[in-house]
């Protein structure tokens, strides 16, 4: 038994996050899984690797990425906003992070051959930008559908010299990339690594990933210092899909009690529409994609199939570390709707002159419902820009226009 009462937040020997995580995998993937498990810790500890990794951060990511504080957005909320702009890293989001950490680790590991899932194409993105910096081959699993509302991004992965392999099971989302990845990973387990690009999957993948995008939370820890005086904000916001944003946001004050950890689902047509994300409030314990956590599913463990605007929010699931943060009460979760979410960007944009990728604005709509005092300070992680979703944008503002035309 895993208690929920445990004062650490952080993953246990055995790969678990209070009840949440493990390594539930075929037979076929056990020596890839566990050569990662009993490996990963002490690559990524090496001084040479460290000393990689933050190279690449600094000079080829555009590292650290600013913390702004947002006066006009605060002024409208009446409390102190200061964004962290993981938008404006190279790729356009803070996917390069994981990114650059994996492909790392995989050449340490000997592997010659990448694949990865994505939905909204940022992860796709930044796992085909790594390859091509490295030179090796990548395959990236997009669902069909993600391809028709991410073309831009499936653009710039062919470009980069990744195969796109669309996904036409399922939703044709990224649920069903992600099945595609793994069956893929099983046909090559020898020269193979799989990139996963969120804080999802069987041990050590979303410890993996969480560290690896720490360096949001250990940015803005110096960073709120240097503007305020103070390390740790009173509360630190951030959309959750899977959640690797969250995570990297996050983890430095997981246990700072004082910090509100705020995420914020995608609610879709609503929250009880039957056409929503907002795992942590329709989810039950059960095991997806390697791991035991909180996803939509039926009575008899079928996945209910997720629906959000947001290609990168569209996922039954959420990774074990919020499913244990959200269940012990440690982290709060706001669930927002596509059009508040379409309102939430717009505003942004309006207001500061950003405009913010679409899971992103998820997390600002929810500014509002956190009552937050005029003396709070606040910091939201905004996670990507919205360059790949302006057709998406664009169609709102046209709706927009002809119902308030007379």
């Amino acid at each position: 038994m895993h208690d929920l009462t445990t004062s650490s937040y952080h993953v246990d020997t055995e790969g678990y996050y209070g009840p949440f995580g493990g390594a539930f995998i075929p037979e076929m993937l056990y020596g890839n899984v566990e050569q990662l498990r009993l490996t990963y810790r002490a690559i990524m500890d090496e001084p040479e690797f460290q000393q990689d990794f933050h190279r690449l951060l600094r000079d080829y990511v555009g590292r650290p990425t600013p913390l702004y504080f947002a006066p006009r957005l605060s002024e409208c909320y009446n409390t102190r906003i200061y964004l962290k702009r993981e938008d404006l890293n190279h790729t356009g989001a803070h996917k390069i992070n994981n990114a650059i950490g994996q492909i790392l680790l995989a050449m340490r590991m000997g592997k010659t051959r990448i694949i990865a899932e994505t939905g909204a194409g940022q992860h796709g993105v930044a796992t085909a930008t790594v390859c091509a910096l490295v030179g090796l081959p990548c395959v990236v699993y997009m669902g069909e559908l993600d391809i028709a509302r991410q073309a831009p991004n499936v653009a710039r992965m062919r470009m980069l010299g990744a195969e796109v392999r669309p996904v036409t099971s399922g939703s044709r989302t990224l649920k069903d990339a992600t099945n595609e990845a793994i069956r893929d990973w099983i046909n090559h387990p020898e020269d193979t690594h799989y990139i996963i690009g969120s804080a999802v999957g069987p041990h050590p993948y979303p410890d993996m990933v969480t560290r690896f995008q720490s360096v949001i939370s250990e940015e803005i820890r110096t960073q709120l210092l240097d503007q305020t005086g103070r390390s740790n904000p009173d509360a630190v916001m951030a959309c959750v899909g899977g959640g690797s944003n969250a995570a990297g946001a996050f983890y430095h004050f997981l246990d700072q009690p004082d910090v509100r950890l705020i995420a914020v689902e995608a609610a879709g047509l609503g929250i009880h529409s039957g056409h929503s994300a907002a795992t942590s409030v329709l989810g039950t314990e059960g095991i997806i994609h390697g791991s035991r956590t909180l996803l939509m599913q039926t009575d008899d463990g079928q996945i209910v199939e997720p629906y959000s605007l947001s290609a990168g929010l569209d996922y039954p699931g959420i990774g074990p570390l919020h499913a244990h943060l959200i269940r012990s009460g440690r982290a709060e979760a706001l669930s927002v709707t596509d059009q508040e979410a379409l309102e939430g960007a717009l505003e942004l944009t309006r207001l500061e002159g950003i405009i913010p990728a679409l899971e992103s604005a998820h997390a600002l709509a929810a500014i509002g419902r956190a009552a937050f005092q005029p003396d709070d300070v606040v910091v939201l992680c905004l996670s990507g820009r919205g360059d790949k979703d302006m057709a998406t944008y664009i169609e709102h503002l046209d709706q927009s226009s002809e119902t308030s035309t007379p």
